[in-house]
């Protein structure tokens, strides 16, 4: 039976996932930006690789439908608690240690992440597989397992530039450990050129582009990292896989310091060098995701053998299953959006204390944050559309929409994908590339949070047509407002503005050349 057991749990893992998101949310900001990333094909974006981007390409050809879109974090989440469990099952695990360590990985905080199409599901996936490969390495020593490792390595870097700190973490845990013969293994650097190859069109894309990735960085640090506190990182690392504290905790302990796991101690210095570099540069605390499931695994194989020399193994063992699953029944509501959002909203003073409902600017919210931003798209997508259908048809022809964010303007696109509506646009993000002329624009649709009204008068016309009225959104109060007749002013703001988003996200050597 436990050669099915990482079968068993991976379609446990993809299955459950369409029975946990209540249908009241709609998808996340996010999701619709790298949904939007799928219809303009590049090796790079701003906000991240290509990887996600092909994903959303396919969901969209597929007709994108919610539950395609869904399909790809689900994918992932499965795939990864495979690897888990066996891994568990390589390390010489029994059923008890598999099991164990695949409820370590449904009860945490994977639970949620693997709900969203975001690049942190893969990320995640391609971590633990990297670090599985590893393993297999180690045991084997046959060069297919280290050239796999240069593949993770290189999906990884076009899916996310965090995959640039796993490798310096598993740099310096090979080089303070015995592993560092690896360095002198020739299969060992034709899997880091494999990697390198793999990442080398995205990383063009970058260094033709002014190499944007450091502005994001700088924007991150200024607008969210800097709300990091290295106490609330700390804390945070132990709520996210507190149900299994019990079982990561021994983990690290014991791929450190048991005798048993000895060849493999470099893996969890990886695990200690990727989180504690994630620390000192006041990264996001769920960017350290990817280091735990090696953990639990370790962790459930280091229980089973401790037991063996237990008395009372056979009780010890439910104990230790129904830990994890007490703590993750206990906190159900703040893991799937199940509850609908005034029941949410009603379970905040219980709930407030953990800081789920802090949001990224540091204040604390009816609604954690990835549920907020899980509404009032579908009502901003339709009062789009009236505004647009509002309009004569010989203005329709020449009409722009301009929203402030990318969300707005991805949820537009997305909800209205069907209809004969233009692309909604705008001046965050990658939407700077993708923005039309507006050399002949005659009516202007402006979807903003904070509508600058300062520019009425270079309007013919100018009237606020509908606002997002939905209390729990995170986009409640963003206006739809019509502009007829824009005049040179508004026209020539645009551009500007367009060539100023350039110049920053590209430097202004790059800006000068567009000129």
């Amino acid at each position: 039976m436990k050669r099915f057991l990482p079968l068993a749990f991976a379609l446990l893992k993809f299955i459950l996932g369409y029975f946990l998101i209540s249908p009241a949310y709609e998808l996340q900001r996010d999701e619709y930006l790298y949904l939007n990333h799928g219809q303009h094909l590049a090796w790079g974006y701003l906000e991240v690789p290509p990887l996600i981007a092909a994903q959303g390409w396919a969901t969209m050809a597929l007709g994108g439908a919610e539950g395609w879109v869904k399909f790809w974090p689900f994918l992932w989440g499965a795939a990864t608690i495979y690897l888990v469990v066996r891994l568990a099952r390589r390390l010489g695990g029994g059923w008890f240690a598999q099991t164990l360590a695949g409820i370590c990985y449904l009860t945490t905080a994977f639970a949620r992440l693997n709900l969203l199409f975001q690049p942190n599901s893969f990320e995640v996936f391609g971590f633990l597989a990297c670090l599985y490969w590893l393993v297999c390495f180690f045991q084997e020593e046959r060069p297919r397992y280290l050239y796999l490792l240069g593949l993770g390595l290189g999906f990884g870097l076009l899916n996310k530039y965090t995959t640039l700190f796993f490798i310096a973490a598993l740099g310096g845990a090979l080089l303070l450990t015995p592993a560092r013969r690896l360095l002198t293994n020739r299969h060992f650097w034709g899997a880091a050129g494999l990697a390198l190859l793999l990442w080398l069109p995205n990383l063009g894309w970058q260094i033709s582009h002014g190499i944007p990735f450091l502005y994001h960085m700088a924007l991150l640090k200024e607008s969210q990292l800097v709300h990091v506190e290295a106490a609330d990182f700390w804390r945070t690392q132990l709520r996210m896989c507190f149900p299994a504290l019990l079982i990561w905790v021994p983990g690290l302990l014991g791929v450190l310091l048991a005798r048993q796991f000895r060849p493999y101690r470099a893996v969890g210095l990886v695990a200690v060098l990727g989180v504690g570099l994630l620390a000192a540069l006041h990264g996001k605390d769920y960017y350290a995701l990817g280091y735990y499931p090696v953990l639990f695994a370790f962790g459930a194989v280091w229980w089973e053998q401790l037991l063996t020399r237990f008395r009372w193994k056979r009780l010890a063992q439910p104990v230790l299953l129904a830990v994890p699953l007490a703590c993750h029944l206990a906190f159900l509501p703040l893991v799937y959006p199940l509850s609908s959002p005034a029941a949410m909203a009603a379970l905040r003073p219980k709930y407030e204390s953990l800081g789920v409902y802090r949001w990224e600017d540091g204040q604390q919210h009816q609604l954690p944050q990835d549920y907020a931003d899980m509404l009032g798209w579908r009502e901003m997508a339709d009062k789009t559309w009236a505004a647009y259908r509002s309009l004569p048809d010989s203005v329709q022809r020449h009409t722009l929409i301009h929203c402030a964010n990318y969300g707005q303007a991805s949820a537009i696109n997305y909800y209205n994908r069907h209809r004969a509506l233009p692309a909604a646009n705008s001046l965050n993000g990658s939407f700077i590339y993708w923005y039309p002329p507006v050399g002949q624009c005659q009516a202007i649709i402006i979807v903003d949070d904070e509508p600058d009204d300062e520019i009425a008068p270079h309007f013919a016309a100018y009237r606020r047509f509908g606002t997002v009225t939905d209390s729990f959104a995170r986009e409640q109060g963003t206006h739809i407002t019509i502009g007829i007749r824009p005049d040179s002013a508004v026209l020539n703001l645009i551009a500007r503005e367009r060539r100023t988003a350039l110049g920053l996200w590209e430097g202004e050597a790059k800006l000068a050349r567009a000129r």
